[in-house]
């Protein structure tokens, strides 16, 4: 996990603990109290479903980036290749003419 992974992580875990810190001394009843911890916990639940989905659209798109970058590469290493066959057996058949001219 990256160091902003991390520290987002830390902040959100920091972020519940602050908040039910706060709500549990709070003077209220329990009833209010319990009331107040599910709605803010459905609030940080939406909040990290929402960051969640974040993460995945780039985490997709970094994907497909680097598909293209790959088969691009692929594309560029078996042109590179094919060229060099070509030099390659040309010259292996100007070897052959000089070697059969000099005999």
């Amino acid at each position: 996990m990256s160091k902003k992974g991390k520290f987002a992580l830390g902040a959100i875990f920091g972020a519940i603990a602050g908040v039910v810190a706060g709500v549990l001394a709070a003077p209220k009843s329990g009833k209010e109290t319990r009331a107040e911890l599910k709605a803010k916990a459905e609030a940080v639940k939406k909040t990290a479903t929402e960051k969640a989905a974040q993460a995945t659209n780039k985490a997709e798109k970094i994907v497909k980036k680097a598909e293209t970058e790959a088969k691009k590469a692929i594309k560029e290493a078996k042109s590179e290749v094919k060229d060099l066959k070509k030099r390659t057996e040309r010259a292996v058949e100007g070897a052959k003419k000089g070697f059969k001219s000099s005999k």
